[in-house]
């Protein structure tokens, strides 16, 4: 029988290796993301950016579940790199538009083997990952749901 202590031990944490997993495979990408000069911030913006083309500051904070503190730096620093445009849109002065550039788009095939590259060192079948992919895009939608409930 287990003490009361028991659900503050390490391994009866969920979140304990979700955060470890997240930072090993970020850390795995970091060589991969260093040959294409990005972090790897940038690299999930320009993959949203890559799939949409272009989208509001709003709408890819929202995709990629980050803040306009954490974001707005990312968009200056791939803009300075010359790979997206940020603009004001004419119909709403206060919507700032972000547009992939040719440079960006070139970017695309200098990162078509990071997946496979990636895919080598997480070692899990594709049923794994489609059922962990699952798994975790269902703790954050019920993460998402509950930050977004009306106050009681």
């Amino acid at each position: 029988m287990g003490n009361k202590y028991d659900c503050l031990r390490l391994e009866n944490q969920l979140c304990f290796p979700l955060y470890v997993c997240s930072k090993e495979i970020i850390r795995r990408y970091k060589p991969l993301l260093d040959r294409l000069d990005l972090t790897y911030t940038q690299y999930i913006t320009m993959m949203a950016l890559w799939e949409h083309g272009q989208m509001n500051v709003r709408e890819l904070g929202s995709l990629l579940y980050l803040d306009s503190g954490t974001l707005t730096p990312v968009l200056k620093k791939l803009e300075s790199k010359g790979y997206i445009d940020r603009h004001r849109l004419k119909s709403d002065e206060r919507n700032l538009s972000v547009t992939i550039t040719e440079a960006g788009t070139r970017l695309r095939e200098e990162a078509l083997t990071i997946p496979a590259e990636m895919s080598c060192c997480v070692d899990i079948t594709p049923d794994e990952a489609m059922q962990l992919y699952s798994l975790l895009y269902k703790v954050l939608g019920n993460i998402h749901r509950d930050q977004n409930a009306p106050e009681e």
